[in-house]
Order: C-alpha cells, then sequence, then structure tokens
C-alpha cells in the first residue's frame, strides 16, 4: 500500500507541476497581449486566443481576471519574446520559446540547460529554418462537416486539416495555417461561431529525426529540464 501511495503522490505533483507551468505560461501570454491590444479581449484578438487557451487547460476565470486586471498595472513586468536555437544530443534540432524580464538571466540558463544536458546552444537563424511557423487550432470535432468546412477555410489560408488529440486525450480536430494566415483562419472560425479548443502558434519539423531508445530518451532529458525553466514558453524538436 505504501508504494501504491507514493506512486499516486508522484503522480498527483507531477500534475500540479505541469498545470501550474500552464498557468504561468498563459499568464506570461496574457501580459504580452494586453501590453500589446489592450485589457478587452473584444476587441484584442490575441488576448481572446489566450482566454480560450486558458479555458482549454482548466485555468479558472478568476485567475484569468486577475492576470489581465495585474496586466494593466504599472508595476506588471514588460516580458520579452526570445527564441533561442540549439542542438540536443545526437543532432537533434531544438527551438525554446522563452517570455522574460531578465534576458541575461535566461538566456544563461538556457545555455547550461543545453550544455549539461549534451547540447549546444546555437546563433539565430541556426535551426529555425528546419521548422515551419505554423497557427495550429483544435476543434471539437462533434457537430462538424469535415469536409465542408475544409473546404469553406481554404481561402483563409487553411494548409492541413486532420485528426489529432486534446490536453486530455479527447479526438479533436487540428487545423494548420501559415503564420502569416493565423488572423485571417482564426477571424473565419469566429464568423462561422465556431470557438476553438485550443488557438496556437507552434514550429513544426520540415522532418524529423529518427533515433533508438536510448538516446531518444537524452533527447527528452533535456527537452524537460528546458520546460521546467521559469521563462521558458515551449519547446519544440524535430525528434520523431
Amino acid at each position: 500500500m505504501g508504494r501504491i501511495f507514493e506512486v499516486r503522490k508522484a503522480t498527483m505533483f507531477a500534475r500540479w507541476d505541469k498545470m501550474a507551468k500552464q498557468f504561468s505560461r498563459i499568464g506570461k501570454e496574457i501580459a504580452i497581449a494586453v501590453k500589446t491590444g489592450g485589457p478587452d479581449p473584444n476587441t484584442n484578438p490575441a488576448l481572446r486566443r489566450c482566454v480560450q487557451n486558458a479555458k482549454s487547460v482548466n485555468m479558472p476565470k478568476d485567475r484569468v481576471e486577475a492576470a489581465i486586471k495585474r496586466a494593466t498595472g504599472k508595476e506588471m513586468a514588460n516580458y520579452e519574446e526570445i527564441l533561442y536555437e540549439g542542438y540536443g544530443p545526437h543532432g537533434v534540432a531544438v527551438l525554446v520559446e522563452t517570455a522574460t524580464d531578465n534576458p541575461t538571466r535566461t538566456v544563461a540558463n538556457v545555455r547550461s540547460h543545453f550544455n549539461k544536458g549534451n547540447g549546444n546552444l546555437g546563433n539565430s537563424g541556426s535551426v529555425s529554418f528546419q521548422f515551419k511557423k505554423m497557427g495550429v487550432f483544435k476543434l471539437k470535432p462533434e457537430g462538424l462537416n469535415q469536409e465542408e468546412l475544409e473546404f469553406e477555410l481554404i481561402d483563409s489560408g487553411l494548409e492541413e486539416m486532420g485528426e489529432g488529440t486534446g490536453e486530455n486525450n479527447e479526438p479533436v480536430l487540428v487545423l494548420r495555417t501559415a503564420f502569416s494566415d493565423f488572423g485571417s483562419l482564426q477571424k473565419a472560425l469566429e464568423v462561422k461561431n465556431i470557438i476553438p479548443i485550443s488557438a496556437e502558434v507552434e514550429w513544426i519539423p520540415v522532418t524529423t529525426v529518427e533515433l533508438p531508445e536510448s538516446q531518444a530518451q537524452e533527447v527528452l532529458k533535456l527537452v524537460d529540464k528546458l520546460e521546467q525553466d521559469e521563462d521558458v514558453q515551449k519547446v519544440f524538436h524535430n525528434l520523431q
């Protein structure tokens, strides 16, 4: 019984840590969106997207409202979005999106994670050419005619549509568009009164690298360390 309890406790703490990280990430995204477009989601598409994403990870409404209110205050930190590029073990390309109020601290921490993980931090442009920056929308498939929807959204920038899984492994419809068409597709969905489960900007690898299990675990260990850093928002890689 003791061993089972310890396993359950570890699982619970891991879930809490993941939730805390998600809330922190979205809180920074809200702060950036409010600073650039104002505190009203009705007139700020970026903030509207943040609020939708907050719902997808079960962030309480009062915490979302508190984050928006904090972002309007003069004491709120000014976050700078910086993309770091590098290689993990065995030549796997890694992109690290950060939002920081102290770039000196952030680059030192990111470099340390790469070095300790048998990787190396590269220069701007050294890795990103291996990825496509795309908008990724996840929708509830219920009540949608996928063929009709795909046809209707092509003129709004839709490039790919397929099936996937959501935050809780539920089936979702995944739409991808070029980053430059993100706003167009978001607006087209709103016109159709389709509210996405989430709407994110992601770096999609053009090609992927396949590694043996032991080597893949080395890469994923580095990715995990990077994701745990308080300044890191998202990590992308081209490991298959």
